[in-house]
């Protein structure tokens, strides 16, 4: 045995360093005691109720459902990646397709954990699947959203059979070898399960004829909103990898993934940028000068003081807008330091559409006698969303340490 190695060294990915297991688990156990103060959160709403959060008869939706929809937004990474890579033969991307796919699972199980703690009633989970209200977009994203579950545990589950220890074993050598033959499969289910439910976590919104803030007009059946939740994650999904990747390049001291995939990455979703800025600013446009006047109403109706005011409308836009211009701009995109700020404004644009639509679309009075209710997410709220950050960096840690998510990282790190 070699003592120079950390004690765990046999099971890391072949020619891959690794950092010392003492610093590993010091780094497990900053995230465990973040953990544990989000478990305890989330125990406390499971045994008392939705009281113990900040949500009341006002706000059914809160913080931890914007977060819910943020993660879900920027983990679409997986689909859309995988669907290059396995459905589209875009090569160059192998190398980053699997850490697209172990975020796309920790991000919607993580939602999936929200989830079940908005239930409020969690013995009653199975209700949504054997009473489905066919009426409700609600009953598409709960089939979409656990079959996509079940699809992302099957992209995951060969980076765990691929450790070099389990490899040993014929019968795991071959059951991994033939996950990835059938890949191809499980991408394009993927990806048409997760464009419908993306699709409809947005009509939710659009339908919501009581909610001027909200409503919009459609095509067909489906409301603008729809196409728009799916744009905007096919442009932040891939950008919200890149700088995952990144930041673990920046904590391990490796480097990962090549420039040229990361530059691949941003022209890729740098034009779904393009598409999805143009139709949001068409949207607003038509919502603003259309859609409210039908209903007597105004733009400026919309807003009120600092907390609800119009410039978190612009910044949203203006978070999209800039970055989609500096992308176009060959000299700029090839900068780091310009490519990474700019796809973090793009991440930071998506988040904060999810807030709009999720607390300022209830604050604003749709009644008479109604004003305009203030809504601050207490410490459980904040300590739920915590839970789900600190198990999502555990199990990418994990991952990281033990499975081969980077196929080039041995050969990018040579001597």
């Amino acid at each position: 045995m070699d003592y120079s190695k950390p004690f765990d060294a046999e099971l890391f990915p072949e020619g891959c360093e690794r950092c010392s297991l003492t610093k590993f688990l010091g780094w497990m156990s900053f995230l465990g005691v973040i953990f544990l103060w989000g478990l305890y959160a989330a125990i406390r709403v499971l045994g008392f109720g939705l009281g113990e959060t900040g949500m009341d008869d006002y706000f059914g939706f809160g913080l931890w459902i914007t977060f819910d929809l943020a993660v879900i937004a920027l983990g679409a990474g997986a689909f859309f990646t995988g669907a290059l890579r396995y459905i589209l033969n875009i090569d160059e991307l192998k190398n980053i397709v699997n850490l697209a796919a172990v975020i796309g699972f920790l991000c919607y199980t993580g939602a999936m954990l929200i989830l079940v703690l908005d239930i409020g009633q969690p013995i009653r989970c199975w209700f949504g699947y054997w009473y489905p209200n066919v009426h409700s977009m609600l009953t598409e994203v709960i089939f979409c959203i656990t079959c996509y579950c079940i699809v992302l545990i099957l992209e995951f589950v060969p980076l765990i059979l691929e450790n070099r220890q389990l490899m040993k074993n014929r019968f795991i050598h071959a059951l991994a070898h033939n996950f990835h033959v059938y890949m191809p499969i499980f991408a394009g289910i993927g990806a048409f399960l997760s464009t419908f439910h993306q699709g409809s976590l947005g009509g939710m919104y659009g339908v919501l004829f009581g909610r001027p803030y909200l409503f919009r007009e459609g095509f067909f059946i489906w409301p603008w909103t729809f196409f728009l939740f799916v744009l905007s994650a096919v442009a932040s999904g891939p950008m919200f990898t890149v700088l995952v990747c990144t930041t673990m390049e920046k904590l391990s001291g490796r480097m990962l993934v090549s420039w040229d995939v990361k530059q691949l990455m941003g022209r890729i979703a740098g034009t779904m940028l393009i598409v999805y800025t143009f139709f949001k600013c068409l949207d607003s446009w038509y919502w603003a000068v259309d859609t409210l006047t039908m209903q007597g109403l105004t733009f400026d109706d919309m807003f009120y003081g600092w907390i609800y005011g119009k410039w978190l409308f612009w910044a949203e836009h203006l978070l999209l807008i800039v970055p989609m211009f500096v992308l176009m701009k060959k000299n700029l995109r090839e900068k780091p330091v310009v490519f990474y700020s700019m796809m973090f404004l793009v991440c930071t644009s998506i988040t904060l559409n999810r807030y709009l639509l999720t607390v300022q679309g209830l604050a604003m009075p749709v009644m008479p006698f109604d004003a305009w209710q203030t809504y601050a997410p207490n410490w459980v709220e904040w300590a739920c969303c915590a839970l789900v950050f600190a198990y999502s960096a555990m199990a990418l840690s994990l991952a990281y340490r033990y499975t081969p998510i980077f196929p080039q990282e041995a050969e990018l790190n040579k001597q």
